[in-house]
């Protein structure tokens, strides 16, 4: 009998945690499979980390990691796969936008269709506000241009996975990771399921336009150096450019002898090159801001307490991980 392992990254929401669990667990009582679900705390302010002690008192499949700060989701979905025991592992959100009933249909499909992963995406944003809704779109069509990974519109991070592909997945180390990318770029067979867009059961959103707007950089420089050729690029024909209106205005001095006119156009060219030369330098930063970031290969999180192996088993010994 194979084993299911369920990782389910939390940050504030304890007011979702036992919605999401009774759901969860409704689903996963009519499976012939064992299974555990590992909650990854992400530095919590609210009473995330009670909750999760509580459950875990009361059901034995139930765990729980327990970072020493925010590290975001990216770093919890990433120790959850480390800590996963599972044969299929399933990543999934708590605030129950991600439907635990599709989750047989997942294990369906790679136990019967050899899938490798089942991955969802969203066919509609509906409730989302209008500028995200089109930012969004807009930013599946650039990484997807400029990238050779494809990386589907509407993807979710609810995704289930072979041990096989999680462990190739756990062997990409990088410290700023974008999972949608990763997932794509691993390779393995993928089935795609598609459904509408469900409100949060409890609580408010964590992702701001700010912080989905650094995301989505990160996605971009993670996975394309397209903008660095474009930085190239751009020099190149701004270099002919210049060299032919120097020759221009040589030539015009000689053959005519009048001064050089238009000192407001020269400064607005001056201005026009000035800007697009500290955007493309501040592309070169996002790029060497990274590779620092790798060099000092700092740990991607701490995990301050865990429960893992059945009651009373609580550490709280702080444990790093790179």
């Amino acid at each position: 009998m194979s084993k299911l392992s369920v990782i389910v990254p939390c940050y504030n929401e304890e007011k979702a945690i036992p919605i999401f669990y009774k759901e969860l667990m409704n689903v996963l009582h009519q499976l012939d499979h064992e299974f555990e679900i590992l909650f990854v705390n992400d530095g919590s302010q609210d009473g995330t980390l009670q909750e999760l002690k509580v459950l875990s008192e009361r059901d034995p499949n139930v765990k729980y990691l327990s970072f020493s700060r925010n590290f975001g989701k990216e770093a919890a979905m990433l120790a959850g796969m480390r800590h996963s025991t599972g044969d299929l592992v399933v990543i999934m959100d708590v605030d129950l936008q991600d439907p635990p009933a599709l989750i047989p249909q997942m294990i369906e499909a790679i136990e019967k269709e050899n899938y490798d992963s089942v991955a969802t995406r969203r066919v509609t944003r509906k409730g989302e506000p209008f500028l995200r809704s089109l930012f969004a779109r807009m930013f599946y069509k650039i990484i997807n241009k400029m990238s050779n990974t494809d990386i589907v519109d509407g993807a979710r991070d609810f995704r289930m996975m072979t041990r096989q592909m999680v462990n190739s997945i756990l062997e990409i180390n990088e410290y700023h990771r974008f999972s949608k990318g990763i997932f794509g770029w691993v390779g393995y067979n993928t089935k795609w399921l598609e459904y509408e867009n469900i409100e949060r059961v409890a609580g408010k959103t964590k992702w701001s336009f700010w912080k989905l707007f650094k995301y989505a950089i990160d996605g971009i420089v993670a996975f394309s150096t397209v903008p660095l050729r474009m930085a190239s690029l751009f020099g190149v024909l701004f270099s002919f450019v210049a060299f032919a209106m120097l020759i221009f205005v040589v030539v015009r001095r000689l053959l005519f002898g009048d001064p050089v006119a238009g000192w407001a156009s020269q400064v607005c060219i001056i201005l026009f090159t000035g800007g697009l030369q500290m955007i493309f330098l501040g592309i070169i930063g996002e790029y060497l801001s990274r590779t620092y970031m790798e060099v000092k290969a700092r740990p991607q999180y701490f995990i301050k307490e865990k429960k893992l192996h059945g009651p009373g088993n609580i550490l709280g010994i702080s444990e790093q991980k790179n």
